[in-house]
């Protein structure tokens, strides 16, 4: 696997971690994660698609190696993650992209190409989720994002991310040594934690509204693909169906073995992204 590299992003008074695969001379690729993840849960496809593109995987502000947030009444939203989105854009002098969001990256990138980066944004993939998400799935998550566990070691918190993540389907070992490795951060007693602030939950609370995306996924104009793990509870079939007769009318495909959501680690998920980006 080629190794990334690591860089930091001013934006406004946040500083914004990002990995960076490839040459930048090749066309940009932004990949965005999910709501408690890290830009390094692309690693498998970033170091695949980094021959053709320059891969940009940055860390959400309050996750990973980003800074934490100043006031959680707005730096928590989607409004704030859009600023961040434009100050790498901009850091990087891009003026298109393609787009890869996982979950809260996918409802990122569908915000962004309907208003303030449509035209910007060229390519589209939305990965496990929708305009609207089910009572029960936003409260799963929120039960767990807002209340961290705390181990006595990695190997502890490498066994609970291979339970909590079950739906991330059958990846190999190296692939839970990564994510723990780039999952985990020390308490003041030397414990560990996972890498991220524990009031994101807010999303869930502050910045719910974020979540109602049917009016932003009808103003998408950017070619679009949309995956589906084939358990997932926060993308009910039945909007993904809905999803594919509104708005970009995006292909949809259901990737067996999957809940919420899929990793896009397997050849056949870079498969699917390698042939949708090169369109």
């Amino acid at each position: 696997m080629l190794s990334p590299r690591s860089t930091y992003v001013k934006a406004g008074q946040h500083e914004i971690h990002v990995t960076l695969w490839g040459d930048p001379a090749n066309p940009p690729l932004v990949m965005w994660h999910g709501l408690a993840r890290t830009g390094r849960d692309f690693d498998e496809a970033a170091a695949a698609l980094c021959e053709r593109y320059f891969v940009i995987c940055p860390d959400t502000l309050g996750r990973g190696l980003s800074a934490w947030a100043s006031d959680i009444a707005t730096d928590y939203s989607y409004a704030a993650f859009g600023d961040h989105a434009e100050a790498v854009l901009d850091h990087f002098a891009i003026s298109k992209t393609r787009w890869v969001g996982t979950s809260m990256g996918g409802l990122l990138g569908v915000t962004l190409a309907s208003d303030r980066l449509k035209g910007r944004i060229t390519h589209l993939v939305v990965n496990d989720i929708g305009p609207a998400i089910p009572q029960e799935a936003s409260e799963r998550i929120a039960a767990y994002v807002g209340n961290p566990p705390v181990f006595a070691t990695v190997s502890e918190l490498e066994g609970w991310l291979r339970s909590a993540y079950a739906p991330f389907g059958e990846n190999t070992d190296a692939f839970w040594r990564r994510m723990a490795d780039t999952s985990t951060r020390r308490t003041d007693s030397g414990q560990v934690t996972v890498h991220y602030d524990p009031q994101i939950v807010t999303q869930f609370t502050l910045h719910k509204a974020d979540l109602d995306c049917w009016p932003a996924w009808d103003n998408v104009v950017a070619p679009t693909l949309l995956l589906r793990g084939e358990t997932s509870d926060v993308l009910p079939r039945e909007t993904a169906q809905e999803m594919t007769t509104r708005g970009p009318r995006p292909e949809l495909v259901e990737l067996s073995g999957f809940g919420h959501a899929p990793t896009l680690a397997s050849d056949r998920e870079i498969a699917l992204l390698r042939d949708f980006l090169a369109a």
